[in-house]
């Protein structure tokens, strides 16, 4: 058996064993049941209090105390930040009850007939991806609910089995985890592309063999994250001369004409950029949405996860271009 860690500063501490066969319902804070919820949907102390708009030593202080009072622990700490623990999303499940609760008396005192969304839906996603599809569904999404903060982190990297920090992710591939739900959202087509001033000044490769006379743009290998987008699973045996970790940065270097960019169809598109070699080189990736367990149920991030599907639907000739 490994032996239990000393909290760090900040870190609820061990609750002490209680007789929860005598629990009184008078000694349990209702209200720091959601400062549980909100460590559980951001993984993090620091990101729970900037949702709740207080510090991260307080909400470590209130998970304390409800741990304390009800003789549990409720968060652990992991790899990728803190987590529920068994009893934590036992808990958690029950207080999203008392968290829709107080959203209603919120709408019902300011007036409003339907009902508003509130708190904080934070998304992680690729870079492009996250920009061109996320971003607008958010958008739509904050429209209908002014209420509702939205946050979108982009960085195209593998999504842990047992991420935190995140409601949503968008990911390429097919992650899978035990705190995540887990559904194919779409593919979408990565080609060779090239601006008309590159093609007049270097020529058009007319064969994959021609194509090694040219430069190649795609991402460093060495700090690839995402083990689908390995150069060598889709163009064996070519090596990128102009890289980046952004796909921003690798559509810039294309449309002013470093090379050759390996790129979305939905970027590439908008940049007006030449298609080569579409019979030889047509990549299609999965892009998986994954939805942490503790918040699926929560009405925000099921706005947000259809506002998501919806996109994609309407993109579709975008994201898998004929």
């Amino acid at each position: 058996m490994r032996p239990r860690s000393r909290p760090a500063a900040g870190d609820p501490a061990p609750p002490p064993q209680a007789d929860r066969s005598r629990l009184d319902p008078r000694s349990i804070r209702a209200d720091d049941l959601r400062y549980l919820l909100a460590v559980a949907r951001t993984g993090r102390l620091v990101a729970a209090a900037d949702a709740l708009g207080v510090d991260h030593t307080t909400v470590s202080r209130r998970v304390a105390a409800l741990e304390k009072s009800l003789g549990l622990r409720l968060i652990e700490r992991g790899s990728e930040g803190w987590a529920l623990t068994d009893a934590g999303r036992a808990v958690s499940e029950n207080a999203r009850a008392i968290e829709k609760a107080l959203a209603r008396v919120v709408d019902a005192v300011s007036g409003q007939d339907a009902p508003s969304l509130h708190g904080t839906v934070r998304v992680s996603a690729p870079d492009g991806f996250g920009t061109v599809v996320a971003t607008p569904a958010l958008t739509r999404v904050r429209r209908r609910h002014p209420s509702l903060q939205a946050e979108l982190i982009t960085a195209t990297r593998q999504l842990a089995l047992h991420a935190s920090g995140f409601d949503l992710a968008l990911a390429i591939g097919r992650p899978s985890g035990s705190r995540l739900e887990t559904e194919h959202l779409t593919d979408y087509t990565l080609g060779l592309y090239a601006s008309d001033e590159y093609l007049a000044r270097c020529g058009s490769p007319g064969t994959l063999s021609d194509l090694r006379e040219h430069v190649l743009i795609f991402y460093i290998e060495s700090m690839l994250q995402v083990g689908d987008l390995d150069i060598e699973r889709h163009l064996p045996g070519f090596t990128p001369a102009f890289s980046s970790t952004n796909v921003f940065a690798q559509l810039e270097a294309t449309r002013l004409g470093a090379g050759i960019g390996v790129l979305p169809a939905f970027l590439a598109h908008r940049a007006q950029l030449r298609r080569l070699l579409a019979n030889e080189v047509d990549i299609r990736l999965p892009i998986t949405l994954a939805v942490r367990r503790e918040a699926a149920t929560h009405p925000a991030v099921r706005a947000v996860r259809d506002a998501l599907r919806q996109e994609v639907a309407d993109r579709t000739a975008e994201l898998l271009p004929e």
